[in-house]
């Protein structure tokens, strides 16, 4: 049984000192998941928003629905100059997303502290 999508979005600093939105994402990422994906997305500041985080740790699982929410953000993203980075993915949907290619929009990482490094 699918569980639904929870998404906030927390605003950190790059150790390099670059603001970063940080959307997590709890549940499952699937078609009823727009306004948790895409909602929490629209909703940053485009003008002030140039990199944003993906949390995926808290996802149990992402369908193919889930995933062409994911690429429509990036695309979006990608529109808006803003940079995107992922993290927390298990090795099953890193696998997925890189032969799907998301990895041409945005850059996936092990854990957050190594993303935030990259920043």
């Amino acid at each position: 049984m699918q569980t639904d999508t929870k998404s906030r979005v927390d605003q950190l600093t790059s150790p390099a000192g670059h603001p970063v939105s940080v959307l997590r994402f709890e549940g499952d990422i699937a078609s009823t998941s727009k306004e948790a994906v895409l909602g929490a997305y629209q909703a940053l500041p485009k003008a002030t928003t140039k990199l944003v985080l993906l949390d995926f740790s808290k996802v149990d699982y992402i369908n193919s629905s889930g995933i062409a929410l994911v690429i429509q953000l990036l695309i979006e993203a990608s529109n808006a100059s803003q940079r995107v980075s992922a993290f927390g993915l298990s090795a099953h949907f890193t696998k997925v997303f890189t032969m799907v290619g998301i990895t041409k929009y945005a850059t996936l990482f092990p854990d957050e502290a190594t993303a935030l490094a990259a920043l």
